[in-house]
């Protein structure tokens, strides 16, 4: 019977996986910080298991705790491999709880000392003599399980990462060895196995062992004809003085095949889950994304002759309860008014046919005052909106919201102005979280609540051109969709409200971020100015650069090549050129040749200098100079949107386009931004925060004579080099302030010395010695960075002066890398989060008391620590001062805050 009409018998080797799964991801947690990447990898390869291989049998094996007789026969046997964390082993029980709610048995030895590997060897050499119709697949990431391929049994393994996979049966195995998957045991004990510290015979390489397994066979036919084997001298020698090693290697590197085991094959047979266990664990573990990919094999729904696996959706059954309505009569509308009338606090959400807010049209508006029950304003008429609008802008009447920005602005479109926000659970859980990407509706609903929420592809299709826009979708499936968003954020606020109410950044929701929505609105409705021919003259200024720049590479390269293509270019850097890789990263294709690796380079050859002009240019004209004229209105304006949810430290974030990545410090950057200008009449304003974080952390660690320093208005990079360097402020060379400002600001994001000499030129000690003269000078710095990591280590996260926290679930990791990212987190978060809550009060002031300063000024951008404003000409003295008071005053630290205004017909020229 040919393998692909047999039955499928399929065994999981779980602490491979367990491992590939671990390395191959990177750590997501739950909200409570577990850690759950492992778990989350091996069940995604346990979905893919099922739907690929479509087994008719499924089980796992996994080591156990204790030593295994290899090692107690051999002391060295993987005795080199490094424990794993904490972290991975405690993903085991969750892995382990997946498979008893998938009904997957697991697998063990009735005796002590074996390895999952053993256990795996006897129950599939079992099956192939007792039941010869039956195709055994072992799913693995170690290549040791070869040994055991034969007719009845292949090797479904991972090549790299968790969704490259290859297959290996007997001529897979003969293919890439040139041996037959018995002989790989004979093949080991010759060429030993370093990953498990399997001495095998030193000496004898790959090539050798290869060669001396196909003239012998085996092991012991070699030893046998030993003596008269025509070998090469040293051959022989090493053979001969490593004979009990290679006979030792054979028997560690031999899978058992005899064990005493709890398999039974009917325990094994994929008849359904525990769909209510797989339900509750995947919320548990917020798993959301994968409850699609739950095929119907383990439902038994498998249809006869079905060749793919379709996909089983596991939903909360309670359709029934929900009182979902669809207004859509003048009827209607006037008893869901009034019933609308009588509410404090509702939620609100809006459907449209575009996530782009100044394109979308309004198609409904949905409302929710209680559990269950929801209303849907269809194709809202003129009448209705009006009608609507006091209620809307009823500051005594709380609005609940998930993304409440892009509600109001969809509204403000409509003369309608949102008052009275009074919670939104985006912002909500983004306080909670801070770190977590994981904020859409649909997630956290998930997450909280355990509900599963209809996707909006049920509606509209999946991506691409065959993809529906909401108002061609029948309005009844539009209500159901649109009432339960307005239901379930409802009962999200319920839920997040308590817990932030609990940690106290109910504050920071209520005087920051929710009062800070109106501002970004306004805005973004603004927009700024684009000059075209401006921006198409420096278009065209970049191309002759750009290919300029290009003449001269290929002239140092003596070739044409791709410049943006890395394989191309480390083909030319380092085989043709010869460029010393010394120091540099690796990358799965060989050597980086990243922004950072480049500059680790740029003295090594006059083409790495080069190659990063060439770089800049282009990302500078793909994303601004080409783009951005694309991007404006009919009255040249352009609207970015501000994101308030994107980074982990409270800064905003923009998008479409993104503005904060225009370099401010370069001159290609100014030329850019000299893009930007004024209306006739009016004058473009940049207000920036002078050294902010660096106040910030004065304050923080009460360092007393950095805050000197900044009381006496003195450049603090000029004062910390020449205090170093123990000569006279006058006499700092640009060198030594460039070295001081690096540590500086390097303090922020946990410099070292290599960093430092990277970026200076100056030597590694001298940037050790550098960086230990700082700290010296400033000792309560290093107090406090110390301290920060502590409180972290301790609390799991720390805050801002004004509240907010950063989550930093990875603070205890006993990955060392990993670690000591979360460290750097820890000191950038209060420092670059202070700054940042200092901005949005400044901005939430302004925007309040500006129209009474000035009525045709007003706020466009903000970007990092600066804000841009657009404002009559003849008012720009009096704003000016306005703004800087404003924002200097804004809150006390212990140095002045100091703003820097400066006023120009473009951005660029705003300094």
């Amino acid at each position: 019977m040919s393998n692909k009409f047999k039955k499928k018998f399929v065994i999981i080797d779980g602490n491979a996986l367990l491992h590939r799964a671990f390395h191959a991801l990177p750590p997501m947690t739950t909200k409570d910080g577990t850690l759950v990447n492992a778990a989350y990898g091996f069940t995604s390869i346990l979905l893919k298991i099922i739907k690929e291989l479509q087994p008719d049998y499924l089980c796992a094996s996994f080591d156990r705790k204790g030593t295994t007789l290899r090692a107690e026969e051999f002391a060295e046997y993987k005795a080199q491999r490094k424990k794993q964390p904490d972290e991975l082993y405690a993903q085991i029980p969750i892995i382990e709880n997946i498979l008893e709610a998938f009904n997957i048995p697991v697998i063990d030895s009735e005796k002590a000392g074996y390895e999952a590997d053993d256990v795996i060897g006897t129950v599939v050499t079992k099956l192939t003599k007792s039941n010869p119709d039956i195709i055994n697949l072992i799913v693995t990431g170690d290549l040791d399980a070869l040994q055991l391929v034969n007719k009845n049994v292949e090797v479904f393994t991972l090549k790299k990462g968790i969704s490259d996979t290859i297959t290996y049966g007997i001529k897979t195995v003969e293919d890439r060895y040139g041996i037959k998957p018995e002989q790989l045991i004979d093949y080991k004990a010759l060429r030993g196995d370093p990953s498990d510290n399997i001495p095998g015979v030193k000496g004898i390489g790959e090539k050798t062992a290869t060669n001396l397994i196909k003239e012998f066979g085996s092991l012991e036919n070699l030893y046998k004809k030993f003596d008269k084997a025509d070998l090469k001298d040293r051959t022989k020698q090493l053979l001969k003085e490593n004979k009990d090693e290679a006979f030792l290697s054979k028997k560690l590197v031999t899978i058992q095949t005899d064990l005493p085991t709890n398999f039974k094959l009917k325990d094994t047979k994929i008849e359904g889950i525990n769909g209510p266990a797989v339900v509750k664990l995947f919320t548990e573990l917020e798993f959301r994304s994968l409850m699609n990919k739950i095929p119907t094999e383990v439902e038994g729904i498998k249809k006869q002759g079905q060749d793919t696996m379709e996909f089983v959706t596991l939903e909360t059954k309670t359709d029934d309860k929900f009182k979902y309505q669809l207004i859509n009569t003048d009827d209607k509308f006037d008893k869901f008014l009034n019933d609308l009338k009588k509410q404090k606090e509702f939620a609100i959400d809006t459907e449209t046919t575009s996530l782009d807010v100044w394109q979308a049209k309004l198609l409904g508006i949905s409302f929710s005052w209680k559990k269950d029950t929801a209303f849907y304003i269809a194709k809202p008429t003129n009448q209705w909106l009006k009608q609507l609008k006091p209620i809307l802008e009823d500051e005594n009447i709380k609005k609940v919201g998930h993304h409440l920005k892009y509600d109001y602005e969809i509204l403000m479109q409509h003369d309608i102005y949102l008052k009275g926000i009074g919670f939104d659970t985006l912002l909500a859980a983004y306080l909670l979280t801070s770190g977590s990407r994981n904020l859409g509706l649909d997630d956290l609903v998930f997450a909280e609540l355990g509900y599963r929420m209809k996707p909006i592809e049920d509606l509209i299709g999946s991506k691409g051109k065959n993809q529906l826009t909401m108002d061609k979708v029948p309005v009844d499936q539009v209500s159901w969709y649109a009432c339960e968003d307005a239901d379930f954020t409802l009962k999200l606020a319920k839920e997040l409200k308590p817990r932030l109410e609990k940690i106290s950044d109910i504050g920071l929701l209520e005087k920051l971020e929710l009062p800070i929505i109106p501002v970004l609105a306004d805005m973004e409705q603004q927009g700024i100015k684009i000059d075209k021919g401006f921006l198409k003259k420096l278009d065209q200024e970049f191309t002759k650069k750009i290919k300029k720049v290009k003449e001269k590479i290929y002239k140092l390269s003596g070739a044409e090549f791709n410049i943006a293509s890395p394989l191309q270019l480390k083909e030319i850097l380092f085989a043709k050129l010869e460029i010393d890789s010394k120091g540099l990263k690796k990358t799965k294709t060989g050597i980086s040749t990243a922004a950072g690796e480049l500059e680790k380079m740029k003295d090594r050859h006059e083409i790495i200098p080069l190659i990063s002009e060439f770089r800049e240019y282009s990302k500078l004209q793909n994303t601004y100079t080409k783009a951005l004229s694309k991007l404006t209105d009919k009255n040249d304006r352009i609207h970015t949107s501000f994101n308030q949810t994107v980074t982990a430290t409270g800064r905003f974030s923009s998008s479409n386009p993104n503005l904060q990545n225009i370099p401010i410090r370069t001159e290609l950057g100014r030329e850019i931004r000299k893009a930007f200008v004024a209306e006739s009449g009016m004058a473009l304003m940049a207000a920036d925060y002078s050294q902010i974080e660096l106040r910030t952390i004065a304050s923080l660690a009460n360092d007393d004579k950095m805050i000197a320093s900044f009381k006496k208005d003195e450049d603090i990079h000029a004062r910390t080099a020449a205090t170093i360097n123990k000569i006279d402020i006058s006499e700092v060379t640009s060198q030594q302030r460039r070295a001081a400002k690096e540590v500086n600001f390097g303090v922020i994001y946990g410099l070292g010395s290599t960093g430092l000499a990277q970026r200076t030129g100056i030597t590694r000690p001298e940037a050790k010695e550098f960086i230990n003269k700082y700290f010296k000078l400033y000792p309560k710095v290093k107090n406090w960075l110390d301290e920060t990591k502590q409180i972290a280590a301790r609390d799991g996260f720390v805050e801002t002066l004004l509240g907010r926290r950063r989550y930093l679930p990875d603070i205890n990791s006993g990955v060392q890398m990993i670690r000591a990212a979360a460290e750097r987190m820890a000191i950038n978060a209060p420092i670059q989060g202070t700054a940042a809550d200092l901005l949005k009060m400044a901005m939430i002031k302004i925007h309040n008391q500006l129209p009474d300063i000035s009525a045709k000024s007003k706020m466009l951008l903000t970007v990092h620590d600066e804000l841009v404003f657009e404002v009559p000409k003849n008012e720009v003295d009096k704003v000016s001062k306005f703004i800087k008071n404003t924002m200097e005053n804004i809150y006390t630290l212990k140095v002045p805050i100091k703003v820097d205004v400066h006023s120009a017909n473009n951005w660029g020229d705003c300094k």
